[in-house]
């Protein structure tokens, strides 16, 4: 039989494919960023409240991990925010293989989350992955904007694995993930209130978008989101936040499959966007020998 650590590894694999189609959703949708993200993370709280009730979930925790709940919620709202974001701004390749960067910046952060060393070869693997943001920086000067867009949606996934990674062992993931995406409405509510963004036109919503924005808020978001954070009882939020840089790989292929001509790039950013996914298997690679040892 599989042990724990294994079927939790398998299952994020299977989460990371289906994040896959997160991307092409975003594109498909004709949302702004804004309320795509409102809308995404309304539906998946309802969803998950439902689940909660369905299941008779205790949902009481102590007033400063609620509230620990609630930042990370606006962090990972922020990140959807930023990422979304930069696919209306430039494409989902550029997006996706800057959000690969994650890995990077997860192994600067662990030390200071989790009191381990500085190695080596993460840094030497950063400098490489900086190499390859070169390359795609290269690239045609409007996805400018996008590229800086991704890399800090890449920022805030890895910080919101750390966070998410201190509590994951501790708490129910279903409780976890209804408080952070609670969060991430709230936060995002008082914003728009405060904005005079709720009008006729935020609410006016086309019957495709609502299809899609389903799709996004269950299957990509309540289920993926709950999943998410029961595999991290398991594995690191390092080892997390490197199988989730494979989105890339599923992502673009499936962003060439349905948008054709719009997603096809110059050969300098596929270098670019090899070299950070070299990176990634190879990092990878030396992670599991040293595990082994």
């Amino acid at each position: 039989m599989l042990n724990d650590n294994l079927k939790s590894y398998l299952h994020l694999h299977f989460i990371v494919f289906i994040w896959g189609f997160t991307a092409v959703l975003g594109k498909l949708i004709s949302l702004d960023a804004m309320p795509l993200v409102w809308y995404r993370m309304l539906l998946a709280v309802l969803f998950i409240l439902l689940y909660i009730w369905y299941k008779k979930i205790p949902i009481k925790v102590p007033l400063k991990t609620l509230l620990s709940f609630l930042f990370a919620g606006l962090v990972i709202a922020f990140h959807w925010f930023t990422f979304f974001k930069a696919i209306k701004v430039s494409n989902i390749s550029v997006t996706l293989a800057c959000l690969s960067t994650g890995a990077f910046f997860a192994s600067l952060m662990e030390p200071l989350f989790f009191g381990r060393k500085v190695i080596w070869y993460e840094v030497f693997f950063g400098i490489i992955v900086f190499i390859g943001l070169y390359i795609i920086f290269n690239i045609d000067g409007h996805f400018i904007n996008g590229i800086l867009l991704a890399l800090t949606s890449a920022f805030l996934s890895a910080l919101f694995s750390m966070i998410n990674g201190k509590y994951a062992k501790e708490y129910n993931p279903t409780v976890i993930s209804f408080y952070e995406l609670l969060g991430g409405v709230l936060f995002f509510s008082i914003f728009l209130l405060s904005t005079g963004s709720f009008n006729l036109t935020f609410f006016k919503v086309s019957n495709s978008d609502w299809l899609y924005l389903i799709i996004l808020s269950t299957f990509c978001t309540a289920y993926a989101f709950i999943a998410s954070v029961k595999v991290m009882k398991f594995l690191s939020p390092y080892t997390v936040m490197l199988t989730i840089n494979l989105e890339p790989i599923y992502g673009i292929i499936l962003a060439v499959i349905v948008f054709e001509e719009t997603e096809k790039m110059s050969i300098n950013f596929y270098v670019g966007a090899l070299t950070i996914l070299s990176t990634v298997i190879l990092n990878g690679i030396l992670k599991y020998r040293s595990t082994k040892k």
